[in-house]
Formats: structure tokens, C-alpha cells, sequence
């Protein structure tokens, strides 16, 4: 099962609500089509069209296609002349539009690189966050990341950005500014900066392959107890991994238990929900798949937890495929308390593959369900305790991300109290599932 995106140059991968995972991705022409007719599809805008319908007549999860006669939409298709890719484009879509479906969705090359980058939790190029200041209009570096070209540069956070490779910034958006930046890996660019008290000077840069940071953590003391809290943004191919070292650098600071924060975390890959889904439980299922056939696919755990320690997972109405599933996961096994706002409500599985000109194309192949059987599908997960914040609080924090994860945050001070009550009375709370766990 294979979910969300995440590797650049992927041939196809898996999407669940936001999820992706990888595979080999076929290109058939249907059998019987005269050599004549196959020429006459290469190098056109009618090769991708085919492309796409193949895959959709292949996986779709509804074999009758919304009650749609996809072969006649195939004729259709292949009977128009393309004047140019982005006709072919338009006129795709249109046909995907009659599935109902928004998930099963064509994507045009820059689209199809921006969710493959998303999802594989890496960028190319030089590690800063821009924005165009709102007091001064002009564009503005609102940190490197870490490990980049630019923080070893020293770039540092509200330098100004005026030239990026002798063009000037006035005016321009940070998507056209990113676009610009943005390169090969090895290739180079150069930036004209101004910083208080050091007035304007040229950084040269070399673009670099960058993984982003998709985990975060922090040891929080509540009281006489030791909360560790780390929060998940998406599930990305690198969220397993920077998962394993959270969980391990908290457990040898000897946390009493652990808050995991889902809320706003839209999804990603399936593999990764799997995986961080096992560093915290031993037993049991985690989810099960049903594909357009009726065949069914259980995934489960494989004693590899990490911890038993107590945990509650906070969550929102922004939560959603692996987030759920997760989630799900979590609660259907008696491991987690869940604490917030109903998820969103997501049970679709998507592949994703990449088309032969750079385009791509995402197609519902499965529904899912928790392990207790429960389809989520426009209903979402209730959580244990429902703590629904009002307009002003999600405004506040907002406004106040610093605020989030701490007692100001009225999830995560419920979060804590449910820990209180279901563990931190217990003795030998702080002891880890695995002796002599040391963080990577």
C-alpha cells in the first residue's frame, strides 16, 4: 500500500488523503491498436491523454466509473486535436471532472514537481524561508533552515533580499523569488543582500540537496511531571526517521509520557504513518485497505514499539489521511488518548505517477478503515475528549505560533491533565519500553 509523494523522479506512488508511496508505473497502449495509430500518439499532446486514461481504466477504485462509459470518453479524447499540451491538459481534466472525484486529479509538470518535493521532505537549493515584509514590501528572509547553503553562509533571519542573481526583487512575489532560487543541485546563485548595520553585500551560494525538518520536539516540565511533546507537520519520506530520534532523544531525557501532535498535518505517505504507527505500539492492526475488486489488505504492527509510555495525540479538523490513520490506529488500540477537534475525514487512498512529459496524475485505487472497522470517510475521528478552540483562540495562536504546545494552548493543557490522570501516578512511569535507548 503504497501512499502520498515524496522522491523526486518517482514513477508512480500512493496517496492516502495526502499520502504516497512508490512503484513502477506502466504506460499501455490498449491491445489491438494498429502501429499507424501508436505512432501517432508519440510525441503528442494525445500520448499523455492515453496515458492518464490508462491508469484511470487500470486502478480506478470504482470499476464503473461513477456510472461514467470511460471507453467513450477514451474515443472522445483521442478524437480532439491538440494544439498544444495545455489543450490536452484542459481537456483531461474535464474528463476526470466526470469521476466526482476531487482526489483523482491531473497535475501539470510544475504542479506534479511541487507535490514530489513536498512529499519527499527535501528541496533543492539553498535553505531559506522568504516573505514579502508587510511593513516594508520588500522581500525578506524569514530564516535559513538548518544545514543549508544558507545558514552556513550566514544568512541570517530579516536580511533583505534585493537582487537574486542581478534581477531585482522590487515587486516581485516570493513564489516568482523561490522560482529563481531555486536550481540543480551543484548549480549556483548569487544574492544581493542588506542588513542593518552592514548596509548591502553579494552572497554567492551552491544549491544543495536539503532535507527539511518535518519533526520537532521539546522536553516540557508540567508540574512534577515530564512531558514530552514533539509535533508532526507532515508525513513525509524523512518524518520516520526524525520520528525514531525524537522518541529516543525524549525517552533518554526520562519524560513520564509524551503528547504527539497531529493538528493541521494533512497527510503524506502511507509508508511513513505505517512506520511511525509501529514506534509506538506492538500488537494489533494498524489499518486495512479495500481495493475496487473487494480485495482486502490488513496492515499490522510488528512488535517494534519504541515505548509504552502514556501518550496523547492531539488532533483538528485540519487532520487528515496518514494524520488519521495514525490516529485511528492509536485510538481503535487502546494506546493513545485523543484529545481535540474531529479530523477531517479522509478515507481515500491515492497513487500517484509521474506521466512521460513531467505531468502527473493521482488516482483513487482504495477506501481505507481503522482496525475496528470504522469507515472515517466524510466523518473523521472523534476524538476521547473533544476540545473544539473558538475563532479568537485559533486567531491567537495564529498570531502566537510560539504559544503552541504550551499552557496558553487550551488542546495541549488538556492534553496534559488526560496525562495526568491516566499515568503520571503510576510507578515506573518513566521507564521506556527498551532499556538503554540513547538518541541518534
Amino acid at each position: 500500500m503504497n501512499q502520498f509523494l515524496k522522491r523526486p523522479l518517482l514513477s508512480q506512488a500512493l496517496l492516502i488523503g495526502g499520502t504516497i508511496a512508490t512503484a513502477g508505473a506502466m504506460y499501455l497502449f490498449v491491445p489491438g491498436l494498429s502501429r499507424s495509430v501508436k505512432a501517432a500518439l508519440q510525441d503528442s499532446p494525445k500520448q499523455i491523454v492515453d496515458e492518464a486514461w490508462q491508469i484511470v481504466n487500470r486502478e480506478y477504485v470504482d470499476g464503473t466509473f461513477n456510472q461514467v462509459d470511460w471507453q467513450a470518453v477514451r474515443q472522445s479524447l483521442l478524437s480532439k486535436n491538440y494544439t498544444s499540451r495545455e489543450d490536452a491538459y484542459t481537456a483531461l481534466r474535464g474528463a476526470l471532472e466526470k469521476l466526482q472525484d476531487p482526489y483523482t486529479r491531473f497535475m501539470n509538470p510544475k504542479q506534479f514537481e511541487s507535490l514530489t518535493n513536498q512529499t519527499s521532505g527535501e528541496l533543492s537549493g539553498v535553505g531559506i524561508r522568504l516573505e514579502v515584509n508587510e511593513q516594508t514590501k520588500v522581500l525578506t528572509v524569514v530564516e535559513p533552515i538548518d544545514n543549508s547553503p544558507a545558514l552556513k553562509a550566514g544568512i541570517q533571519a530579516g536580511d533583505r533580499i534585493l537582487e537574486i542573481d542581478g534581477k531585482p526583487t522590487q515587486g516581485m512575489t516570493v513564489e516568482a523569488a523561490s522560482d529563481l532560487i531555486r536550481g540543480s543541485v551543484g548549480s549556483k546563485v548569487k544574492l544581493r543582500l542588506s542588513r542593518e548595520f552592514k548596509g548591502e553585500f553579494d552572497v554567492p551560494l551552491v544549491r544543495a540537496r536539503i532535507e527539511l525538518k518535518t519533526v520537532t520536539y521539546s522536553l516540557k516540565q508540567e508540574g512534577q511531571s515530564k512531558v514530552g511533546y514533539i509535533r508532526l507537520n507532515e508525513f513525509s519520506s524523512h518524518a520516520a526517521e526524525q520520528m525514531n530520534s525524537a522518541i529516543k532523544a525524549l525517552l533518554a531525557q526520562k519524560v513520564d509520557g509524551f503528547v504527539l501532535d497531529l493538528r493541521g498535518n494533512p497527510g503524506g505517505l502511507l509508508q511513513a504513518s505505517i512506520e511511525i504507527s509501529r514506534m509506538w505500539m506492538d500488537n494489533g492492526a494498524i489499518v486495512r485497505t479495500v481495493d475496487r475488486k473487494g480485495d482486502s489488505d490488513e496492515i499490522k504492527l510488528n512488535r517494534s514499539a519504541l515505548t509504552k509510555l502514556p501518550l496523547v495525540v492531539l488532533v483538528d479538523g485540519n487532520s487528515a489521511s496518514s494524520s488519521e490513520i495514525l490516529t485511528g490506529a492509536l485510538k481503535d488500540n487502546g494506546r493513545a488518548k485523543v484529545v481535540g477537534s474531529q479530523t477531517f475525514g479522509k478515507a481515500l487512498v491515492q497513487s500517484v505517477h509521474a506521466l512521460s512529459d513531467g505531468s502527473g496524475l493521482a488516482v483513487t485505487i482504495a477506501h481505507y478503515y481503522t482496525p475496528n472497522g470504522t469507515d472515517i470517510s466524510q466523518k473523521g475521528i472523534v476524538p476521547d475528549i473533544k476540545v473544539d478552540l473558538s475563532d479568537t483562540q485559533k486567531q491567537f495562536l495564529a498570531s502566537n505560533p510560539k504559544l503552541i504546545g504550551t499552557k496558553d494552548d487550551p488542546q495541549y493543557a488538556q492534553a496534559v491533565r488526560v496525562l495526568e490522570n491516566i499515568a503520571f501516578a503510576k510507578p515506573g512511569a518513566n521507564q521506556s519500553a527498551r532499556p538503554a535507548m540513547n538518541p541518534n
